[in-house]
C-alpha cells in the first residue's frame, strides 16, 4: 500500500479525490456573482436550508434572576427564550458609566474539551473554581474577555452553547456534585465530567442527526436569537452589534456574522482554514458532530462561509504553531478572504492575522481585537 500520511490511511485518496476543485459552486469568487445581495440571498440560503434547523421567531420572554454590582457594569443572570420552548441560560453585563444607548457585542465561548461551565470562561465570577482560573491562564491569558469588553463600554451577552454549562448532559443516575456543581468539587471530578462529554459527543450528534436536524443549526440559531435578546434591551444601540470568539466560539463568531446583518463587526480568532487542506489530517479535532453541516462544503468552503458577512469588518486571527489547522489551509484562507472582499470594494474591512502562537487568544491578539471593535462598532 502506498503511504498517504492521513489520518483515514488508504480511504484518503477516494474520499479527497471527491472534495470540490477550484471554487465551490457558490463562492463570491466565481465570475458569475458580480452582485453581492443577490449572491448573498442564494448563498445564505443555501447555509440555512443545510442547517434543518429553523426554529419560528419568539418573543425572547426575558428575565432577570441576579444583578450584581462589578463595580464597572452590573453583571445579570437572565434566562431568554431562543424559541418558542427553548431558554437559555446568559449573562449581560451592562456598564455602569457608557453613554446609552451603547454598541453591545455577542462574546461566544470556546469548546476546549470543557463541558462544566460555559458563559463563565469568559465572566469575572467572585469566586472562581481554580480550575477555571486555570483554562482562563492557559487559552484567555487569564483573562475574562467579556468582563473586559463590559470595562471598556460595551454591553455583552455571553450565553451557555447547548451542552455546555447549564446547558450540558445529566444522566438519570448522576452524582450530586456533577448536578450542583459546588465550589468545593475536586478538580479530579470535573476532568471525569469533562472525559464523560467529550465521550457521548459524537452519541448526541447521532442522535440530533436521527431527529433530522443538526447541532450547528442550533449552535447558530441560538446566536442569532441573541441578537435579538440584545435589541429588546434599552441600553442597546440596535446600530452598533458586533462579535467575537475564540475556536468553536470563532467559529460561531463567523456564522453569526454571515447569519445576520445586524452584526457591523467580528473577530474570528482560531478558527479559519480552507476545508480541502484538513481532509488528510487535520479534521479529528476540527469537524465534530457540533460544527458539521452536511454537504456545506460542495457549495462554500469555510471562508466563502465568512465572505457572507461582507460588508461588515471581519478581523481573523490564526495561530501558526495552532496543531488544529494546516497552514497552507490557513493561508489560502486568508487569501480568499481578501480577494473577496477587495472585489466587494471594501478591501480595509478584512484583516487576517497569525501570531506565533497555539491554539489561544493571548493579550496581544485581545489587543489587536479590541482595536478592531472599537473601530467598526
Amino acid at each position: 500500500m502506498t503511504p498517504t500520511g492521513s489520518d483515514i490511511g488508504s480511504l484518503y485518496p477516494f474520499i479527497q479525490s471527491q472534495a470540490v476543485k477550484g471554487q465551490p459552486s457558490l463562492s463570491f469568487l466565481r465570475d458569475e456573482f458580480q452582485d453581492l445581495e443577490a449572491w448573498q440571498r442564494q448563498a445564505r440560503g443555501k447555509l440555512l436550508e443545510l442547517l434543518h434547523y429553523a426554529p419560528p421567531p419568539c418573543d425572547p420572554q426575558a428575565e432577570v434572576v441576579e444583578k450584581v454590582d462589578r463595580g464597572d457594569y452590573v453583571r445579570e443572570k437572565v434566562y431568554f427564550n431562543t424559541t418558542p420552548d427553548v431558554r437559555v441560560p446568559a449573562y449581560v453585563l451592562v456598564p455602569k458609566q457608557a453613554k446609552k444607548p451603547a454598541p453591545a457585542l455577542v462574546a461566544l465561548h470556546d469548546h476546549g474539551g470543557f463541558y462544566f461551565w460555559a458563559k463563565e470562561k469568559l465572566v469575572d465570577l467572585d469566586d472562581p473554581h481554580p480550575v477555571l482560573t486555570d483554562f482562563k491562564k492557559q487559552y484567555y491569558a487569564g483573562k475574562s474577555i467579556a468582563s473586559e469588553l463590559a470595562r471598556q463600554g460595551y454591553v455583552v451577552a455571553v450565553i451557555d452553547m447547548f451542552y455546555w454549562g447549564e446547558r450540558r448532559m445529566l444522566l438519570d443516575d448522576d452524582p450530586a456534585d456533577w448536578r450542583e456543581r459546588p465550589r468545593a468539587i475536586a478538580p479530579e471530578r470535573i476532568a471525569a465530567f469533562n472525559q464523560r462529554s467529550s465521550q457521548n459527543e459524537a452519541l448526541v450528534g447521532r442522535t440530533i442527526y436521527a431527529a433530522g436536524f443538526t447541532w450547528s443549526g442550533v449552535m447558530f440559531w441560538d446566536d442569532l436569537r441573541t441578537v435579538d435578546y440584545l435589541l429588546t434591551r434599552p441600553e442597546v444601540d440596535p446600530d452598533r452589534i458586533g462579535c467575537v470568539g475564540l475556536s468553536v466560539g470563532g467559529l460561531r463568531s463567523c456564522h453569526l456574522a454571515a447569519l445576520d446583518r445586524r452584526i457591523r463587526a467580528a473577530v474570528v480568532v482560531g478558527w479559519m482554514t480552507s476545508f480541502p487542506a484538513q481532509l488528510r489530517r487535520k479534521i479529528r479535532n476540527t469537524i465534530g458532530h457540533t460544527k458539521l453541516v452536511p454537504g456545506l462544503y460542495r457549495h462554500l468552503d469555510y471562508p466563502d462561509v465568512a465572505t457572507l458577512a461582507l460588508p461588515s469588518a471581519l478581523l481573523v486571527i490564526n495561530g501558526s504553531q495552532d496543531a488544529l489547522f494546516e497552514p497552507e489551509g490557513v493561508q489560502a484562507a486568508f487569501d480568499k478572504l481578501a480577494a473577496a472582499y477587495r472585489k466587494a470594494g471594501v478591501a480595509e474591512r478584512v484583516r487576517t492575522r497569525l501570531y506565533d502562537t497555539p491554539h489561544v487568544f493571548n493579550a496581544e491578539m485581545q489587543a489587536e481585537a479590541w482595536e478592531w471593535l472599537r473601530k467598526w462598532v
